[in-house]
């Protein structure tokens, strides 16, 4: 199996700050690998380095066959990295921002002008090229920004929390283009805290947090973990709610959640379902809603973690110069 991104060990400190905690990453050849968890796990940190933009304390990691740190120019000629924040000129218009990086690339200027065109193009913003860039909505933005970082064709793609800020129009849309990177046999890495994101865009996720990586699969893989499926029982009356909830722990055995009159409840074997509603005919208790349904991820990372993966943390200040 051929491998574009291997990290091992990867180990950082700024201060006493521990970044990273021996933290292995693996991804294949033309596929997405998410690594998901929420602020101040680490993400960052290990894109930067991965980016040849920090030098780890500890740990090694290659792009392509090169080391990161010994080959850090072989590196930078392969990836593309778009960060959190559209990081394009303002000042400039839309095919000004592309032509411009490719001149920083060596590109000859007409090769540089044809590029730009070709990404304008690709990513829907052809009409608004000769336009500012501080006159393009957030959507647009970000949509320049992750064209910058093509415009040396890379075979490698870093995208550290891509959608962040973006209304759900403008998400579903980065994903479409990020399945089409894919497609041409880019290889991308998505970090990201959005649940959904990874479920949608990733083959392989690996979930990070306090700096570790604490699991590993694809995203049945890691649903599997936490029993396969939630039973959901939502009472006709909410007064009946803690009579559910009693009914529901006594047949499944296992901790339940209670969110307003919503019960749910891991459960790993199927025919638990008409047991409960046994139980909830005895009862006299009507219902509005009982299901069975496959493990979100976010319930996934809340067994794995004891929280949630938008749970807010502080990120670590960056401490030297990059690497």
């Amino acid at each position: 199996m051929t491998y574009a991104i291997q990290a091992e060990g990867l180990v950082k400190h700024f201060g006493d700050t521990v970044a990273l905690d021996g933290v292995d990453l693996a991804a294949r050849a033309g596929s997405v690998l998410g690594v998901l968890g929420p602020n101040g796990a680490g993400k960052t940190t290990a894109v930067r380095i991965l980016a040849t933009l920090l030098r780890p304390d500890a740990g090694r990691a290659t792009v392509d066959g090169y080391d990161v740190v010994r080959d850090a120019h072989q590196v930078r000629q392969l990836i593309g990295l778009t960060g959190q924040y559209a990081s394009v000129d303002e000042m400039l218009t839309g095919t000004e921002n592309l032509v411009m990086i490719g001149r920083l690339l060596e590109m000859p200027r007409r090769e540089a002008k044809a590029r730009a065109a070709e990404l304008l193009e690709r990513f829907e913003l052809w009409d608004a090229r000769d336009r500012a860039a501080k006159t393009y909505s957030g959507g647009m933005r970000r949509r320049l920004d992750l064209a910058a970082s093509l415009v040396g064709r890379p075979s490698v793609l870093f995208l550290d929390e891509p959608t962040t800020g973006l209304d759900p129009h403008a998400r579903g849309g980065l994903w479409d283009t990020v399945r089409g990177l894919v497609d041409d046999g880019v290889t991308v890495l998505l970090t990201t805290q959005y649940l959904e994101e990874a479920d949608q865009l990733a083959d392989e996720i690996a979930v990070i947090d306090r700096g570790k990586v604490i699991a590993h699969g694809t995203p049945d893989e890691l649903k599997s973990q936490v029993g396969g499926q939630v039973l959901q029982v939502r009472p006709v009356d909410t007064r009946d709610r803690e009579t559910v909830a009693g009914l529901v722990s006594m047949v499944v055995g296992q901790d339940i959640q209670i969110e307003g009159d919503l019960v749910t409840a891991p459960v790993s074997d199927p025919g638990v379902l008409p047991k409960v509603v046994r139980h909830l005919d005895d009862a006299g208790v009507l219902v509005d809603e009982l299901a069975l349904r496959r493990s979100s991820l976010d319930e996934v990372f809340l067994a794995l973690t004891g929280h949630r993966a938008e749970e807010p943390k502080p990120e670590p200040e960056l401490e030297g110069s990059p690497a």
